[in-house]
């Protein structure tokens, strides 16, 4: 995903909010909505089977941000990609509730926001999400390097911008953290 242009009071907006300014959030969020859009459908794409409404991701992510009371944020990428942690944090949350009710007599949740991700997807979720918390244990930036590359869908140029490594490290860091994941799930 490239990023558009960002208009430049994006970063006067993230700093009145990491001051405590709940208003800077609701002039923030029009600003990047394209592109967390783009993110959510690219978060959405990584498994066929998937159905979900973007917009009810994004509308999610606002959600959890409005609960946000204090931040420090950097700069825009930085948030964007919390934003694109935050998305993953919302799927894998939704699964693990569609899972746990598939053990309850069939008993279905009210879809949180519109969310509706396919029954079959759960459990890979989860055992992606599993492997991800894993790596983040032991490499955490290798782990912030596949959720900013893959599901954020950043360049590596972004992604080195946001971890502020350079563009030689996040290639590494992408090469071996892939190979760590198909190992793991190869297990499962």
């Amino acid at each position: 995903m490239r990023m558009s242009k960002l208009p430049d009071n994006i970063e006067k907006l993230l700093q009145a909010w990491s001051r405590g300014d709940q208003n800077a959030l609701s002039d923030l969020m029009p600003l990047v909505w394209d592109d967390l859009h783009r993110m959510a459908r690219r978060y959405m794409q990584w498994e066929q089977g998937v159905t979900l409404q973007t917009t009810a991701l994004v509308n999610e992510v606002f959600l959890r941000f409005h609960d946000i009371r204090r931040a420090d944020w950097k700069n825009p990428k930085q948030f964007l990609g919390f934003a694109a942690q935050t998305m993953r944090r919302i799927l894998v949350d939704h699964a693990k509730t569609q899972k746990r009710e598939k053990r309850n007599c069939g008993i279905r949740p009210i879809p949180l926001y519109g969310l509706e991700i396919a029954d079959h997807t759960d459990e890979e979720l989860c055992d992606l999400d599993a492997a991800l918390t894993s790596l983040a244990e032991i490499a955490p930036r290798q782990a912030r390097v596949i959720d900013l590359r893959y599901f954020a869908g950043f360049s590596v140029e972004e992604t080195a911008g946001v971890l502020q490594i350079s563009k030689a490290t996040v290639k590494r860091d992408w090469t071996v953290a892939r190979m760590w994941l198909q190992r793991e799930l190869a297990r499962t």
